[in-house]
């Protein structure tokens, strides 16, 4: 089996126990898109990586012409379902090419998974109207929790991937000083840096301790502090 087919074979294999929309994990999707909202362009958009679609749900609402990639058949089939007015493509992103241009190209949680994330922005920035925005985010390695873990011998280190970064099949962990390297480096002119989610434990203890309430005002509170939040995201032009 040559390295795509591997590569999608690894996909399908993570879109079928998929943990993206569940609990604490599914709020952070949708509060990253809520974030993402407030700089959109108006025109088109480019979704890469919508997974089940928590984010696409709010991209649907604002933009008429919006397409979605991904390289799950799974996601793939779900969405055309549930959004039949959309443009859904089943493209590994290394072989994807769009054929246009785009106002927004989304990369919700999509930079941690790819084996060459700078070669996708580069890409990105080629498929960017003048005015177009790239709108990513991705987990912290200096997130509070896992800094924690490292403390408590769970982790050897911040960047360590962790037995839920290996089952979403995450490739690296960013913190803020190399994600904005990546963005540099494929010639792409940062905006707005930012994080949400003040995260001290697990997804699966915030999922049996927390309120709805208490995890919405950790990702309104890690806003405040995004070099230790537990996500942090981009915007950035040509």
């Amino acid at each position: 089996m040559d390295r795509m087919n591997q590569e999608k074979s690894r996909l399908d294999s993570i879109a079928g126990d998929s943990w993206y929309a569940m609990g604490a994990n599914g709020a952070s999707v949708r509060y990253s898109a809520s974030v993402f909202g407030r700089f959109f362009r108006s025109g088109s958009c480019l979704e890469m990586g919508p997974a089940e679609g928590l984010g696409t749900e709010l991209l649907a609402k604002h933009f008429t012409d919006l397409t979605c990639v991904d390289g799950a058949q799974s996601f793939c089939e779900a969405l055309r379902s549930r959004y039949p007015n959309i443009t859904v493509k089943q493209s590994l992103f290394e072989e994807f090419d769009p054929g246009r241009k785009f106002d927004n190209i989304v990369l919700g949680h999509v930079l941690e998974h790819v084996e060459y994330p700078r070669a996708l922005l580069t890409n990105a920035r080629e498929w960017l109207t003048p005015t177009g925005r790239v709108l990513a985010a991705v987990p912290n390695a200096r997130s509070i929790h896992r800094q924690m873990a490292v403390e408590m011998g769970l982790l050897k280190h911040e960047h360590e991937l962790n037995a839920t970064d290996v089952h979403h099949g995450h490739r690296r962990v960013y913190d803020p000083e190399s994600y904005r390297q990546d963005f540099l480096r494929a010639g792409l002119k940062i905006e707005v840096f930012g994080g949400y989610w003040v995260k001290p434990m697990s997804n699966k203890q915030i999922d049996e301790q927390w309120t709805p309430e208490m995890l919405h005002a950790a990702m309104v509170v890690g806003e405040r502090y995004p070099d230790t939040a537990a996500e942090i995201y981009v915007v950035a032009g040509r």
